[in-house]
């Protein structure tokens, strides 16, 4: 698709004394889905709201496809975006709200039945929206996104709200759209369902651009899983205390996984088996993506309490 692209460079945003964005930067390519994670407060909703003019930067460039929002001639048919899902009159039917929306824009009828198939809203949108779901309104905002099937789509926790099936129709249409040549933008916390359908993956925090991983989420998380060795046994204790006394960090994860660092798995499997302490699983720890954002997050969070740890035996 031609102008699917989406180039923020050396963005600053200040509200009063609060630098919302502070020098980000980073480009969203055709074909690729983009998760943009942070902490709350991180600058997420500040660098969307001024790709889409609704802010406006002291400093930098925010651009759809080459341009500012501000300079697109038929916005709609150029970018979709999903930011706040609530935002509907309640009287009025969806299937009415998206008429609305395509005459504004001079688009067929029919098109407003071909993104409310898409998005499985055929039925709900003869009702009103008042009556709607989270879910249901997240349907309805992906419709409206989609209805000049634009090339780029922005869309904030478009998964908020949505239960297990309706989480994964998101998914497998994320991958679709990107598929068609399309840049995608998604803000969302659920790391989970970013580790499946991000090809790239941002994080930001406290303004600034803290990773910017061009190489897909893989590389991110083997980053994170580091050496540490994934242990199953159910003789918690005694196994944390036969490996402490051989140097390594033991931290449980539940009542029979433990993470071990410092030994190799072969050493823990020697270690295990000489002193007869039974194991059902070692291996290498493959960190999940919420780890991986933990780590990279840890200092960029606002506000922090002290978290209650998990029992650990160290050297």
């Amino acid at each position: 698709m031609s102008h699917a692209t989406i180039e923020v460079r050396e963005l600053r945003k200040r509200f009063g004394r609060t630098l919302a964005v502070d020098g980000l930067s980073f480009t969203v390519a055709p074909g690729t889905v983009t998760g943009f994670v942070g902490p709350n407060g991180a600058g997420k909703s500040t660098t969307m709201r001024s790709l889409l003019g609704l802010d406006t930067p002291d400093e930098g460039r925010a651009l759809i496809g080459g341009r500012p929002y501000q300079a697109l001639r038929t916005p709609l048919l150029e970018v979709g975006a999903l930011l706040d899902a609530a935002a509907l009159h309640p009287a009025r039917r969806g299937r009415d709200h998206l008429r609305w929306l395509a005459h504004s824009h001079g688009l067929p009828m029919r098109r407003v039945d071909e993104v409310l198939e898409q998005v499985g809203m055929e039925q709900a949108s003869r009702r009103r929206a008042g009556g709607y779901s989270l879910g249901m309104r997240q349907r309805l905002g992906m419709a409206a996104a989609l209805l000049g099937d634009p090339p780029v789509l922005l869309l904030d926790e478009p998964d908020n709200g949505l239960d297990p099936e309706g989480i994964q129709w998101i998914r497998g249409l994320l991958r679709h759209l990107a598929s068609e040549g399309r840049a995608i933008l998604v803000s969302s916390h659920l790391m989970s369902e970013l580790e499946d359908t991000a090809d790239h993956l941002v994080v930001i925090g406290r303004g600034r651009l803290i990773a910017d991983s061009d190489t897909a989420v893989a590389d991110l998380l083997a980053a994170a899983s580091g050496d540490r060795v994934r242990l199953r046994t159910s003789s918690r204790t005694e196994a944390m205390e036969l490996l402490a006394r051989e140097g390594a960090t033991v931290a449980v994860v539940d009542r029979e996984l433990l993470t071990v660092t410092g030994l190799p798995a072969e050493r823990i499997v020697e270690l295990l088996a000489a002193s007869r302490v039974p194991f059902a699983e070692v291996g290498a720890h493959r960190a999940s993506l919420e780890e991986a954002y933990m780590e990279l997050t840890r200092d960029a969070v606002e506000f922090t309490s002290t978290p209650v740890e998990p029992d650990e035996v160290t050297r």
